[in-house]
């Protein structure tokens, strides 16, 4: 950590919580350099949802670097690229009934959201964004934009603008925000200029894991097709199965206008994002929107890998359920033991979270985790909530075993904070 302190700009984050050097990893663990092995709760924040070097994927890419295939390419044509794309439309989007067509903007999803964004003002002719409370979608300025977060927001030191909030689903237990947001696009004297778009995660993993529901979204949908405004959904964090079908928003029947992918997309770890969209949307002129690194073709490689691997069948979404079911009732068995400091459970799928009150006692559980060898971080406005981002491959022994340490890492956290408490009084 010497030459990491020393030479790292001071912008460094999660090796601050994680003060070791990591040296190779496999499945569901990592090793340091000493030798110690660490579980991983953590996944790249949701970048490797099939766990660290699969090994079916490392073959396939060490096979098409061995034979000298094409790394970078523009967005010329390759081979890597029309498998993957012809896997995409057979095994994820004709299954569906999605007619989407794919855009490579840039290796991050970020990438994804700028051009998302771009492309609705593009064809709506509107400037305006509407998003939601507690939103995270990326940290360029387009991406800032949307998001939620006043300090990320503060650091991009100018204004952002031409965007609306309004709360998400459950925001400050208000359950009529949709109510709110129908009335302003109606009223011509609201104040609000029609949008272009409206932005979305169907689970704000960065912002708390608050959990959008079914009819919600659905609304969100209806009210964005009355009003003629384009549906966005960012599923950069819980797509790819997180939450258990390959896209997020799959069970409230949403069908949106754009969609963004990025993270686990590449199966691997490798950076690689796409917007898919609508076919009478696609309205770029050629070149209008590009970027050097828009054609991974190494990343191309390991998402067909893992497309063929993981999506071929309902094996993986399966799993997810069975083990979300377990994560659910075992962190509620966790929370129900915490003498009220755990205050709730929230999550869908393989991300889920445990909400504490006072906040600072989410951090010291993940401290206290991951001196006994789980790595696990924290999300929420004030970091309130230690977030479980598990490989959906997991083994189950594994995942019970990290249960147990987030048990005892939560049972820790609060009992060093009762006798402070007791103190105090």
């Amino acid at each position: 950590m010497k030459v990491i302190d020393r030479h790292e700009s001071s912008v460094r984050g999660y090796c601050r919580s994680f003060p070791v050097v990591f040296d190779r990893a496999e499945g569901c663990h990592l090793h340091d350099v000493d030798g110690r092995r660490y579980l991983d709760f953590f996944a790249g924040a949701g970048a490797l949802n099939y766990g660290h070097n699969p090994s079916e994927l490392r073959e396939r890419l060490v096979a098409y670097l061995g034979r000298g295939g094409v790394s970078h390419s523009l967005d010329l044509a390759t081979r890597a690229k029309e498998e993957l794309l012809e896997t995409l439309h057979e095994l994820i989007l004709a299954p569906r009934g999605f007619e989407y067509r794919v855009q490579f903007p840039g290796p991050t999803g970020t990438n994804a959201v700028e051009a998302a964004l771009k492309l609705a003002r593009k064809v709506t002719g509107r400037e305006r964004v509407v998003f939601f409370t507690n939103a995270f979608h990326g940290m360029t300025l387009g991406s800032l934009a949307v998001t939620g977060n006043r300090a990320k927001r503060a650091a991009a030191g100018v204004a952002l603008s031409q965007t609306t909030p309004v709360p998400f689903d459950g925001y400050g237990q208000e359950t009529h925000s949709l109510d709110l947001l129908e009335t302003m696009l109606a009223d011509t004297s609201s104040g609000l200029d029609k949008p272009a778009a409206i932005i979305l995660e169907t689970v704000q993993a960065e912002g708390g894991v608050n959990v959008a529901g079914d009819d919600w979204l659905r609304n969100v949908a209806d009210i964005a097709a009355r009003h003629d405004v384009l549906l966005i959904v960012d599923d950069i964090q819980v797509g790819c199965g997180r939450t258990g079908p390959f896209f997020s928003f799959e069970p409230c029947g949403v069908t949106p206008d754009l969609v963004c992918l990025s993270k686990s997309l590449s199966g691997y770890g490798l950076p690689f994002s796409l917007v898919l969209i609508r076919p009478e949307l696609d309205q770029w002129a050629p070149g209008e929107h590009n970027g050097t690194f828009r054609g991974h073709n190494l990343a191309f490689v390991t998402a067909t890998a893992a497309l063929e691997r993981y999506w071929s069948d309902s094996e993986l979404e399966d799993a997810v359920a069975a083990k979300s079911r377990r994560v659910r009732s075992r962190l509620e068995e966790i929370a129900a033991g915490s003498e009220g400091l755990v205050s709730e459970v929230r999550g869908r799928g393989l991300i889920q979270g445990l909400v504490f009150d006072p906040p600072e006692l989410a951090a010291e559980a993940s401290r206290a985790a991951f001196e006994r060898g789980l790595i696990i971080e924290t999300a929420g406005p004030s970091d309130e909530v230690l977030k479980l981002l598990p490989p959906l491959t997991i083994p189950e022994p594994e995942l019970e075993r990290g249960l147990e340490l987030i048990a005892e890492a939560v049972q820790v956290a609060c009992t060093e904070r009762a006798p402070a408490e007791l103190a105090s009084v």
